[in-house]
């Protein structure tokens, strides 16, 4: 990837990712107050939709205090809504007729974990990944400030703030990655099966997440939490999707 092209989509993602990001925060308080779901739990679900999944959970469970099965309801519930996204999207994006660069948009917006967007926009196209990864890991930084306000409305001492805060290391990795594909042409030697390998590692990871899917897990998770999440990413990709046809 190209450090040129990435700042060029980030940019036109910027506004909806802020938009999308609080708006979806903002539904999901709301959705889980109607619900009378575990506020807790309603607050993860809520993050993992409108930043980037279980990365997101996995950043705000410390700062919230949530429990073991608090947890693993909230990556339940983004775990199963992943896997419909991988066979979803790519169809309704044909069906819409959207272009690469609109579709690797609306995958970053809407689809919650990084893996799960790659893999979409991986089959929708080049382009349509290169999008979507560069605006799904510049999302991924929003783990920081929603951390803090999270902190904020649950009422931590701040003093405690800044050693709670997990911010996932892919995104440097991600940086460094581009920039040395960039400004270091040599690396295209062996670029290319590095790529290839990376493919291999996704599938299997999208692999793994699917073999934890069974009854047990949606058993677990309960009928309050996964609605929550089925409306509140409904809500987000429906946004998301007219935003893109009919403002940007």
């Amino acid at each position: 990837m190209n450090a040129n092209s990435a700042v060029s989509a980030g940019k036109e993602g910027f506004l909806l990712t802020v938009f999308s990001i609080f708006s979806t925060l903002f539904f999901g308080f709301l959705l889980g107050k109607w619900l009378k779901t575990d506020k807790k739990i309603s607050h993860l679900i809520s993050c993992g939709t409108a930043i980037c999944g279980g990365s997101a959970i996995a950043a705000i469970t410390p700062v919230v205090k949530s429990n073991e099965n608090q947890t693993s309801i909230a990556l339940g519930v983004i775990f199963i809504l992943n896997s419909i996204a991988l066979f979803v999207f790519p169809f309704i994006g044909h069906q819409f007729g959207l272009s690469q660069k609109d579709f690797g948009l609306w995958c970053a917006i809407a689809i919650h974990d990084t893996s799960s967007v790659v893999g979409a926009a991986n089959k929708y196209g080049a382009e349509a990944l290169q999008v979507a990864t560069t605006v799904k890991l510049a999302r991924a930084l929003w783990i920081i400030p929603i951390s803090l306000l999270t902190a904020f409305l649950f009422k931590k001492q701040s003093r405690n703030v800044g050693t709670k805060i997990k911010i996932p290391y892919f995104i440097g990795l991600f940086i460094l990655a581009m920039l040395v594909n960039t400004y270091f042409p040599v690396t295209a030697i062996f670029s290319a099966h590095i790529v290839g390998i990376a493919k291999i590692g996704l599938t299997i990871t999208l692999f793994l997440i699917g073999a934890t899917l069974n009854f047990s897990t949606l058993k677990a998770v309960g009928v309050k939490p996964l609605l929550q999440g089925i409306v509140l990413w409904i809500f987000i990709a429906v946004l998301a999707l007219l935003s893109i046809l009919y403002i940007s």
